[in-house]
């Protein structure tokens, strides 16, 4: 799968909502993940305003995913929509091909640099297979790769798994109290 997609995927997935884990709890936990991934320089720091951003910016873009199982094309909610303005890009012309790119330096170019791949993954098609599990205690964002771009959940052995056997479960509740006693 393209690289943009992966690197979404993985800030979504930074926040990791059934076990309560998030890896960018902190100032110093953001500038380590972005440094990490080489999208900003090692004398950069993050400050409280960028965390600000980027949780915003990871619950926007997780709220958005979840609209790519219906194929249902939705407006940014307002996290998302509030992040994107905290983050200036500009328009780029690298031989022949447009681009976005950052108009700031540091933390928040970094940011936007993530905020940037939203583009490139609508211009690679990536976009669409980028999702979130539809299982309610799980949300992980994952890169639908089935043929026909059906997938719901981040593994069928787990997460399709739970939420077929409580299904099954309500169904039998359900037949259990219609018999007569």
């Amino acid at each position: 799968m393209s690289a943009p997609a992966e690197l979404l995927r993985d800030f979504v997935n930074t926040y990791d909502v059934e076990g309560g884990m998030d890896d960018l709890a902190t100032p110093a936990e953001l500038t380590v993940w972005l440094r990490e991934r080489g999208l900003i320089d090692p004398a950069a720091r993050a400050v409280d305003r960028d965390l600000a951003v980027a949780v915003r910016l990871r619950e926007g873009l997780r709220v958005t995913l979840r609209h790519n199982h219906d194929a249902v094309m939705a407006d940014a909610p307002p996290e998302l929509a509030w992040a994107l303005a905290a983050l200036p890009l500009h328009v780029t012309l690298v031989q022949g091909v447009p681009g976005l790119a950052p108009s700031l330096t540091g933390v928040p170019g970094g940011l936007a640099k993530i905020a940037a791949l939203i583009s490139a993954t609508h211009a690679d098609g990536s976009w669409p297979r980028l999702k979130v599990c539809v299982e309610g205690t799980c949300q992980w964002a994952f890169i639908d790769s089935s043929k026909n771009r059906s997938r719901s959940w981040c593994s069928m052995r787990v997460c399709g798994n739970r939420t077929k056997t409580r299904t099954y479960r309500a169904r039998r509740q359900a037949e259990g109290s219609a018999r007569p006693s």
